[in-house]
């Protein structure tokens, strides 16, 4: 009689990718910090690769505290002769195999990818340029395809789409790159027709960089230009008076509809802060507290939820999105943004709204990896 012994499974290797060329790098280091310190390395064989802000990929320490948000530090991945490069898998399956190629040496291989976990936020990251790579190479990945992740990177186009589908979105006006050098004075004059304070915002960066609050008509120009030195696309709000309220969305298995979190809402402390900038959000760990669920009434926590799954799949969501909203006095939802690969660390908005909805951390990412596994490559 002969005892057949199982062959154990063998654990799906996840590139973590993170960095990148947007202003965002440091932000994408911090969340790499949390899914890096949090992931569940007995299901999965994590390859850590960090891009610098020269566009080089590189094959970096696994260790999240080389990462993590250090006093005023902000982390930073830097170069190094482990270049990492894409080759193909050659079997006729999903997945890449990863070439490290070291100067002087024989290209190394680090086997095969499953599946990518794409931490980055910004441009060249989140807005669909990485995504189309991946798609090319036959690489599964988590969250939003190509499309989704291109108009929920840019503040004018999901404004756009969101209109189109019957949710409400505040004034605005856009100012591309050649209405700004041919007549700055005629886009001024339509951002004056706004309701005073405006926020003007580069049309496609996140995590509050090159926001400006402007009270009157002699901001506005010094504010588009300091969007403009993150984005010639710049977009000019009317500001909203509401509460801040975000609902985090989750990709259904299947054929299921979208998941949705308890809403959660934003409440600035008293102190330096009139608005959720990116010190607030990263740095000042006192300056912004989030209820979740947030004090509304049933009704408009259902609504609430059901918007946030309408703008998800208005763009054609995947994976994950946070979806923010504005929540008047007279009981309107106003739609601000939504996004497509939001900030990922443990105090993050997303999660800890998942977390406050049963949810943890560490499931999420076993979550998301595990939609990313079941969808296939290509047109779908």
């Amino acid at each position: 009689m002969t005892t057949e012994t199982a062959t154990p499974a063998r654990k799906a290797r996840v590139l973590v990718l993170f960095g990148g060329r947007s202003s965002e790098h440091a932000v994408s280091c911090v969340t790499a910090a949390g899914v890096l310190e949090a992931i569940d390395r007995s299901r999965y064989d994590v390859v850590p690769v960090g891009i610098a802000r020269s566009g080089q990929w590189s094959l970096v320490s696994a260790d999240p505290s080389a990462w993590s948000l250090r006093s005023d530090v902000l982390p930073e991945v830097t170069a190094n002769e482990q270049a990492v490069v894409m080759g193909t898998a050659g079997d006729g399956r999903a997945g890449q195999e990863l070439l490290v190629a070291a100067p002087g040496s024989v290209p190394e291989s680090l086997g095969r990818v499953d599946v990518v976990l794409p931490l980055l936020h910004g441009p060249f990251g989140e807005d669909g340029t990485l995504q189309g790579m991946l798609e090319m190479a036959d690489m599964r990945y988590v969250g939003a395809g190509v499309l989704a992740s291109a108009v929920g990177m840019d503040k004018h186009f999901m404004k756009v789409v969101f209109a189109s589908v019957g949710l409400e979105v505040g004034p605005y006006v856009v100012v591309t790159d050649r209405q700004w050098r041919t007549d700055s004075e005629a886009s001024i004059e339509r951002a004056t027709a706004l309701e005073f304070p405006l926020f003007v915002k580069p049309a496609r960066a996140g995590s509050s960089m090159g926001i400006t609050r402007v009270e009157d008509a002699a901001g506005i120009r010094a504010a588009v230009e300091a969007a403009r030195a993150f984005d010639p696309k710049v977009v000019i709000e009317a500001g909203i008076v509401g509460r801040e309220i975000e609902v985090a969305v989750l990709q259904g298995r299947g054929l299921d509809a979208p998941r949705t979190s308890l809403p959660g809402e934003i409440a600035i402390q008293p102190g330096d802060h009139a608005w959720y900038d990116f010190e607030a959000k990263y740095v000042d760990g006192a300056a912004a507290e989030l209820s979740c669920p947030a004090d509304l009434p049933a009704e408009v926590i259902e609504r609430v939820r059901h918007s946030a799954a309408e703008a998800f799949e208005a763009i054609g969501g995947e994976g994950l999105s946070r979806v923010d909203f504005f929540y008047t006095p007279e009981g309107r939802l106003v739609i601000n943004e939504i996004n497509t690969m939001p900030g990922f660390t443990p105090i993050s908005m997303y999660p800890q709204m998942w977390a406050k909805s049963g949810l943890g951390y560490t499931e999420l990412i076993d979550e998301l990896i595990g939609l990313a596994l079941d969808r296939g490559t290509g047109l779908r």
